[in-house]
């Protein structure tokens, strides 16, 4: 049975998760669509920074995350400057966080769509005078849908599941930054695995669930490189 406390959690988390992928959805698209068209020399660079936290362990990227924002930090310091509340254990910073480590979850399988695309439908859509623009909401977002559905899931998922980035950013603030794996680890902590069993039950058919539904679309192959089809 989950108690009030678990149910605040899983709002929370919710809540983070849909901004997360919100805010991932716009930021990551022209990055994944940059890296899908460009030729220039930096973008085996960009793309390494952007899939960094794939291979990062989380407490690493938010320790790092942690001293850029703190009070000391340039982005910590320049937040205070504008009057602005401190990031760390705060919900806006852990959103800002998130944001990072889940980011090549999103911006792959986007990069994967766009590079499946090619070049001849744009070519194409240029020669009947379709501007930049249009091209891009007529052409590209279309034939990308099933990159956008495949980015959206994991993005979500994958901020769902994260512990090490909260622990280090959010800490364990109730109603704040105390999503489902921070209530988790509170119950094993207490020693408390029945409510533990409960909590972990319900992220372990999450994700079983959003598997079922990538494979089943054919999402996965869109984040493993194949692209749509």
């Amino acid at each position: 049975m989950l108690s009030a406390e678990d149910w605040a959690a899983i709002r929370l988390t919710l809540e983070l998760a849909s901004t997360v992928t919100g805010l991932l959805l716009v930021v990551g698209t022209p990055i994944a669509l940059w890296l899908a068209r460009t030729r220039s020399p930096l973008r085996g660079v960009v793309g390494a920074v952007v899939a960094l936290p794939i291979v990062l362990p989380p407490t690493v990227l938010g320790f790092y995350l942690l001293v850029l924002l703190g009070p000391q930090g340039p982005v910590g310091q320049f937040v205070e400057a504008m009057g602005l509340a401190r990031l760390p254990f705060t919900f806006p910073g852990l959103v800002l966080a998130s944001v990072v480590y889940s980011l090549p979850f999103v911006v792959q399988p986007l990069q994967n769509a766009f590079m499946a695309i090619g070049e001849r439908p744009l070519e194409v859509a240029a020669t009947l005078r379709a501007s930049p623009w249009d091209r891009f909401v007529h052409v590209t977002l279309p034939l990308a849908r099933p990159g956008f559905v495949t980015a959206a899931i994991l993005g979500f998922a994958h901020t769902v599941g994260e512990f090490g980035v909260v622990l280090m950013i959010g800490g364990n603030v109730p109603g704040e930054t105390r999503v489902v794996s921070m209530q988790i680890y509170n119950h094993v902590e207490a020693m408390d695995y029945a409510s533990a069993h409960g909590l972990a039950g319900v992220l372990l058919v999450f994700s079983f669930l959003v598997l079922l539904m990538l494979y089943s679309v054919g999402g996965a192959r869109s984040f493993w490189g194949g692209g749509p089809r």
